[in-house]
This record gives C-alpha cells, structure tokens and sequence, in this order.
C-alpha cells in the first residue's frame, strides 16, 4: 500500500491529495478551485447530509430554496457583512449580452436575501420564531483552494432564523450548535469536536456571537467543522425584519445563521484516514459491508452463490451492503480499492474458506482478518459495525489528547501549536496576544469556561483558549 499512498507521516498534504485522487472521492473542475465530488465521495456527503437534514428538522426547522444572484445592494446594507465578505465576492456585471443595471453576487451566504423575505413574512410575534434552512451550493473565491477543505464553490446547509427575544435566539443557535452539529460529528463521523466561543477576531461577518465545533485532524491541526451564529438585531435592522409585540409596538426581531459544509468531508478524510485509506465510521458508510467473491469455484453451492446469500442476510438485517463478484480482475486489486474507499467491513469468500464452511470477517478498523463460519457471519459483522463506530472515535479522542498541552504563556502556546493544540489561559493572550499569533500563523480557535462549557462572551472571568495552526 505504501506504494499507493504517500505516506501519512512523511508528507501529510500529499497523503491528503492522493488519498482523494486513489479512493476516487473527488478531482479538481476546470476553473481553478472548484471541484467534481466523484460518486464515492458524494455518496459519503449524501449520507452526512441525511444525518444532517433530521437532526435539523427535529429542531423544528423547515426546509427551503433561495435564489443563487443576489443583488448586490443587499451586502452593501449591512456593513460589517459586506466588508467580511468584499474579497471573496464573484459578481456578475453581465447577462443576456447586456450589461445590468445593478450587479448581482453569486450567494457567498444568505443572510441577506433570506432577511429580505423574512421581512416581507414576518407581521406579528405570532409568526415567530420562523425557522428556515436551505441546502445549497456557495461561492467564495478562494486564492488558495484545497479539495474539499477551502474551494471556491462547494456545498452546504445553512440554517436562518427569527426570533422575538434574544434569549430564544440564543438558545436556538446553542440548540443547533449542539443537538444537530456536536451530536452528527461526534456520534456519526465519529469526530470529538471542542465546542466553543469564536473571538470577536473570528467571528462570522456580523454576527455577534460565533460558536464553533473544532476537530483535530491527523497532522494536529485544527479545523473548524461547523459554526452557528447569533447576529443581534444587525440584519433585523438592515432588513426591517419586525413584528408586532402581543403589547402592540412594533419590535426588531433575533436572528441567528448557522452552517456545515462539504468540509466536513475532508475533515473526515483527515481525522481518520491511514496509510492504506480512507476508514468511514460504519454508522456514516454509504457502504457498511462489502461481501467479495475471491474467485469463484466450479458448479451450484459455490463462492459466488454463498456470497450472494451472505448480501441478502446481512440487507436483511439491515446493514448497508455491496457485493463485489468481479471475478476477471485480480482480487489483490480490488482488496486495495475497497481498502482505500474505506468500507469498515470486508466479507471474503473463497473456494478454500467455504470448504471449511468459513468466510472471512475484515475490519478496516486494525486489519484483522477472521475466518468466520458462514452461519455466523452476519452476527459477526454486526458486532464489528458496532465496536468499530466507537474504535474510530476514540482513536481520534486519544490523538487530541495526546497531542494537547496546558501553557501558560503565549509563547509557549505557539510554540506548541507547531505540534497540536495548546491550552492557554484567555487572559495571557488577549486580544493583542491573539494577533501577534496570526502573524505567526496561529489562530484562537475558539474559548471556553474552566469546566469545558460555551461562554456567551469573551469577557468572562478565568476563560480558556485554545491556539492551533488550522486548516
């Protein structure tokens, strides 16, 4: 395999690329950083965005389709929002052969033209909270783009809402932050994540307070995997989004934004992956199982009927399986690709094992191959599937520990973030400490309370930051 793959050790950012170019998950697309999701990667994203769309919709959010062109007034309206954004912008100054009246942005985010419409639906406090979310495509023109992690158009969900007090908005975006983000990343792509307060540096373009869920890849950098936003009353104010009180005055609503992406793929690529792949945590495998006739051998009651009736037990018992009987190309080969793609369960039957009355259970997890017998090979798969969601995740746990110091100096929390994660009190970095980091290519990824929860402000008391070099 090490001929396959760049190892993971001696080049990490070249391990990454050919993982995505061998397990065939994605290529690059004709106009610099944008990219082709190849069918095994979107498969992947299909089922993240399953996950995703029913923990949102269990938080009571409804979903909807906003339009791609959005006037460029709109940015220009909220000011923070429009100088966030201004080097990222793709706009279009020509359609039809003619040249229009106003230019229009290609959708970087939709705070805007979704704060237009909920102005326009919005009357009274009883239609409130009103709670939107779209999946989309995004465009945010990358000068250094990356499959998957930073490209110039890619994918996502992201969730709008208006509320009559600030208090529910917050409570909204936490509800999000946790019920829906922590809970998919930890429990399905088998990630931990820390969750936490962005600084006022990091924050999203206009909001007001930033939470964030940051994971630990491989190489001990950070990434930040999904953030969710209060935004005040800015673009309740900039958008006339208000409603009449049960009083009988006229308020400004609570909104709040929030959003995951394709990132999250490469995200999953880099906390789990190994030298000879990808390894997919079983609860989010398109493919759970793949059943794979070694070669077949002669008449009825062979390897490729028993293999055969292997995939239709394990469907039966629900687990996502493929069966691979490509029997003309060398198995080696095809051992390798299943290897790369990640399935977490291999199922190997050959003439010689089902002799025995065997077929061999292999779990990507650790390599280990067991000679099964045939009757109790869904047992066994079912067993692995289970243990092997909670091997991923506590790999990951462990990693992060590991490579995780407690400092006391901004110095020594640069210093560390060479390696991993730092862990250094707030108060000895500050916001002048913060940016003499970024100009060492260090960022606060997020703050937290001595007892690991989310402050709602940076100005509390005995705060604890976390400094990583990021993605």
């Amino acid at each position: 395999m090490a001929r396959v793959l760049t190892p993971r050790a001696e080049d990490f950012p070249r391990w990454y690329q050919d993982l995505i170019a061998k397990a065939k998950l994605a290529d690059n697309g004709p106009v610099r950083g944008t990219m082709v999701i190849r069918p095994a990667g979107y498969a992947i994203w299909e089922r993240i965005q399953a996950e995703m769309d029913a923990r949102i919709k269990a938080a009571g959010a409804e979903n909807a389709y906003f339009p791609l062109f959005i006037p460029e007034s709109y940015l220009k309206r909220e000011a923070e929002h429009v100088e966030g954004f201004s080097p990222e912008l793709a706009v279009v100054t020509h359609g039809g052969g003619k040249q229009l009246a106003e230019p229009v942005v290609v959708r970087p985010t939709s705070e805007t033209v979704i704060g237009e419409f909920m102005a326009k639906w919005i009357d009274s406090y009883r239609d409130l909270p009103l709670l939107l979310n779209q999946w989309a495509n995004v465009v945010r023109w990358e000068l250094r783009p990356r499959i998957f992690l930073r490209t110039s158009e890619f994918l996502w969900q992201e969730g709008h809402t208006a509320h009559a007090t600030r208090e529910d908005a917050r409570a909204y975006a936490r509800r999000i932050l946790h019920e829906a983000y922590e809970d998919l990343m930890v429990n399905v792509l088998g990630i931990p994540v820390v969750v936490g307060l962005k600084t006022a540096r990091e924050r999203f373009a206009g909001a007001t307070a930033t939470y964030t869920c940051e994971g630990m890849m491989g190489d001990g950098k950070a990434l930040q995997l999904g953030t969710s936003h209060e935004l005040g009353q800015n673009f309740a104010k900039a958008f006339d989004i208000s409603y009449s009180s049960a009083e009988g005055g006229r308020e400004h609503a609570w909104t709040t934004s929030w959003g995951t992406s394709t990132r999250m793929l490469g995200g999953l690529i880099m906390a789990h992956g190994d030298d000879n792949g990808l390894r997919v945590p079983p609860r989010l495998a398109p493919i759970q199982a793949y059943v794979m006739v070694v070669k077949d051998g002669e008449g009825p009651g062979g390897p490729a009927e028993a293999a055969r009736k292997l995939r239709d037990a394990l469907r039966d018992a629900g687990v996502r399986v493929a069966l691979d009987d490509r029997t003309d190309t060398p198995f080696g080969r095809r051992a390798v690709d299943a290897e790369l793609r990640g399935y977490p369960v291999r199922v190997e039957v050959g003439p010689r094992d089902l002799a025995a009355g065997n077929a061999v259970v292999v779990r990507r997890t650790d390599g280990s191959k067991s000679p099964t017998p045939v009757a109790d090979v869904v047992g066994a798969v079912l067993a692995a599937l289970e243990a092997d969601q909670r091997v991923l995740h506590d790999q990951a746990l462990a990693h992060r520990e590991s490579r995780t110091v407690e400092v006391a100096t901004l110095a020594e929390a640069i210093g560390a973030a060479a390696t991993g994660w730092a862990r250094v009190p707030w108060s000895a970095v500050g916001v002048a400490g913060e940016a003499e980091a970024n100009g060492q290519g260090v960022t606060v990824r997020c703050l937290l309370r001595a007892d690991g929860s989310v402050p709602d402000s940076e100005d509390e008391s005995d705060l604890v930051a976390i400094l990583a070099r990021a993605y």
